[in-house]
C-alpha cells in the first residue's frame, strides 16, 4: 500500500490510479519501511479507481507518533526547553521539596519530644500514643480527601491548603494546651501532610527528565528535615518552655505556605508542567471513556497493584517512624543513655538522606526490584546486632547504617508505581498510596507504644524484625510489569 506524507493533522482525499500507484510504491519504497499503518480507509469507485483518506499518522515513524501523541496541543516538547522554562521546572522541583523538608520535620520532630510530653501532661505509654493514633486519622482523611481534591480543584489549591492544615495545627501546639487539644493537632496536621504528600509524589512523578533520581532527591529533603527536627528538639526538650519547639514548625509552615501559592498560584498540574517545558500526554478514547464512566476514586480504588504498593509504603513508613519515634526511649531505658540521646535519632534520619542520595548508582547498576531485597536482609541483621548486642555506640551506628539502607526504599516504590500504573489515574494512586502509607507513621507507632506498656520498650526490635519481614513479602507481590503505555 502507498503511502503520502502530510504537513497537517487535515485529513486529505486523493484518488491515485494503478499507474501512479505503482510509480509511487517504487519512489517510496525504500522510506515506507519504517512508517506506520494508521487511520487509513479505502474506498472502491465505479471506475476501478481508489479513493484513500491518509492521515498524518500513517506517514509517520514510531518515534514521531510517540511525540504528537504525548504532546499537547500548545505544549512544547521536552528537549526544546527555554531557559525560563528550566528555571520554572527547578523553582518548581526545589519548592516542592521543601514541602518534605516540612513533612520529615514533623516526623522527626516525636520522638525526643515523647518523653517530655509524657512528663508534662502524666500519661503513660498507651496514652501519649493517642498522638499516632489521630496523626493516622488525619493522614488517611488526607488520603481519602486528596483524590477527589485533585478532581476538584486541582494540584496548585490542593498543596495550598495542606499547607494551611499545617499553620492552623502548630498554631495550636506551641501554647501547649490540654492534652486532648494538643492530640486534635496531630490529626489536622495529618491532613495536612498527607495532602501534600500526595500532591508532591504525583507532580515528581510524571516528570519526563530523569524522574527517578529526582524522587530520590525529593524524599532525601523528607531526610534532611527529619534528620534537622530531632537536633533542635532535643534542646527544646529540656527547656521550661519546651512547647516553643512548634513555633519554629509554625514559622517554617508559614513560609512553606508563601512558597507554595507564589510558586503554583493555585494552577492545576498540566498547566504548571507546561509552565516547566514538560509534555504533558493526552488521554486516548479509550481512557476518556474509561474517565467520562467511571471517576477517578473508583479507577484507583479497583486497581491491585495500587493497594499493594500501598500496603508495602504503610508498613515502609511505620518501620521508619517507629524507629525515629521510639528509638531515642529505647537507648535511654535500655541501653542508658543520658539526654543526648536524641541525637541518634538524627543519626538515623541523617542516614535515611544520605541513602536516598549516595545509593542512586547502586539502585541502577543492580536493579531497583532486587537492589530492595538486598537493603531488607542487610537490615534484618542489623536489628538482630541492636537487639543482641548491648553497646551503646555500637547500636548507634547500626541505627544510622539502618537508616542508610531504608532510605531508597521509598523513592524506589514509588518509581515502580509510576511504571505499572496507568498515567491516567498516577497522581490520583500516588496520592492514595503516598496518603495511606503515611498512616503507617501513626498505626505502627501506636502499636509499639501499646505493647511496650505492656512488655517494656525492649519488644522494640523485634516488632521491627517482624514489621520488616511484612514489607519484604508485600513487595514481593508488587507486579513487575513492563514500562505502562499510554
Amino acid at each position: 500500500m502507498d503511502r503520502f506524507a502530510q504537513t497537517s493533522h487535515t485529513t486529505v482525499l486523493m484518488e491515485l490510479t494503478p499507474v501512479q500507484k505503482v510509480s509511487r510504491n517504487q519512489s517510496t519504497s525504500s522510506s515506507m519501511k519504517a512508517k506506520s499503518k494508521v487511520n487509513s480507509e479505502v474506498v472502491d469507485t465505479a471506475s476501478g479507481s481508489q479513493l484513500r483518506r491518509v492521515s498524518i499518522e500513517e506517514t509517520l515513524t514510531n518515534e514521531e507518533r510517540k511525540s504528537v501523541n504525548t504532546r499537547p496541543a500548545t505544549g512544547p516538547s521536552a528537549g526544546t526547553k527555554s531557559r525560563e522554562q528550566k528555571f520554572t521546572g527547578r523553582i518548581q522541583f526545589l519548592s516542592l521539596c521543601f514541602t518534605l523538608f516540612l513533612a520529615g520535620w514533623n516526623d522527626g520532630t516525636t520522638g525526643p519530644l515523647l518523653l517530655r510530653i509524657q512528663e508534662v501532661y502524666h500519661v503513660n505509654f498507651t496514652v501519649v500514643s493517642l498522638i499516632f493514633v489521630l496523626a493516622c486519622t488525619g493522614f488517611l482523611a488526607g488520603a481519602l480527601a486528596n483524590i477527589h481534591l485533585t478532581e476538584k480543584i486541582g494540584f496548585g489549591k490542593a498543596v495550598a491548603l495542606g499547607s494551611v492544615f499545617q499553620i492552623v495545627a502548630y498554631s495550636i501546639q506551641c501554647s501547649a494546651p490540654p492534652f486532648p487539644l494538643f492530640v486534635i493537632a496531630y490529626a489536622i496536621n495529618g491532613v495536612g501532610v498527607a495532602l501534600q504528600d500526595a500532591q508532591a509524589n504525583g507532580f515528581v512523578a510524571t516528570l519526563s527528565n530523569n524522574p527517578e533520581s529526582k524522587m530520590g532527591i525529593l524524599h532525601a529533603a523528607y531526610g534532611l528535615g527529619a534528620f534537622a527536627a530531632p537536633l533542635v528538639a532535643t534542646q527544646f526538650a529540656h527547656l521550661p518552655r519546651w512547647s516553643f519547639h512548634f513555633l519554629v514548625s509554625l514559622g517554617l509552615s508559614v513560609l512553606n505556605t508563601i512558597c507554595l501559592v507564589a510558586i503554583f498560584r493555585f494552577k492545576p498540574q498540566n498547566e504548571c508542567l507546561l509552565e516547566a517545558g514538560e509534555v504533558v500526554p493526552e488521554k486516548s478514547a479509550v481512557q476518556e471513556e474509561q474517565t467520562r464512566t467511571q471517576n477517578t476514586f473508583g479507577l484507583v480504588m479497583r486497581n491491585r497493584s495500587v493497594h499493594l504498593i500501598a500496603f508495602f509504603i504503610l508498613v515502609y513508613v511505620g518501620v521508619e517512624v517507629t524507629i525515629g519515634g521510639w528509638i531515642v526511649t529505647f537507648i535511654i531505658d535500655e541501653r542508658n543513655g543520658g539526654p543526648s540521646a536524641g541525637y541518634i535519632s538524627s543519626g538515623f534520619f541523617g542516614g535515611l538522606t544520605v541513602g536516598r542520595v549516595l545509593l542512586l548508582w547502586v539502585n541502577k547498576k543492580v536493579g531497583e526490584r532486587r537492589v530492595l531485597f538486598i537493603y531488607g536482609a542487610l537490615c534484618f541483621a542489623l536489628e538482630f546486632v541492636i537487639w543482641f548486642v548491648p553497646s551503646l555506640i555500637g547500636n548507634a551506628v547500626a541505627i544510622s547504617i539502618v537508616g542508610v539502607l531504608l532510605g531508597p526504599m521509598y523513592p524506589i516504590v514509588m518509581n515502580q508505581a509510576s511504571r505499572i500504573l496507568p498515567r491516567w489515574i498516577l497522581t490520583g494512586s500516588i496520592g492514595w498510596i503516598a496518603g495511606f502509607g503515611q498512616a503507617g507513621s501513626a498505626l505502627f507507632p501506636f502499636i509499639t507504644g501499646a505493647v511496650a506498656e505492656r512488655h517494656g520498650i525492649k519488644s522494640l526490635q523485634p516488632l521491627l524484625i517482624s514489621m520488616m519481614g511484612l514489607m519484604l513479602g508485600l513487595w514481593a507481590l508488587v507486579p513487575n510489569a513492563p514500562a505502562r503505555l499510554d
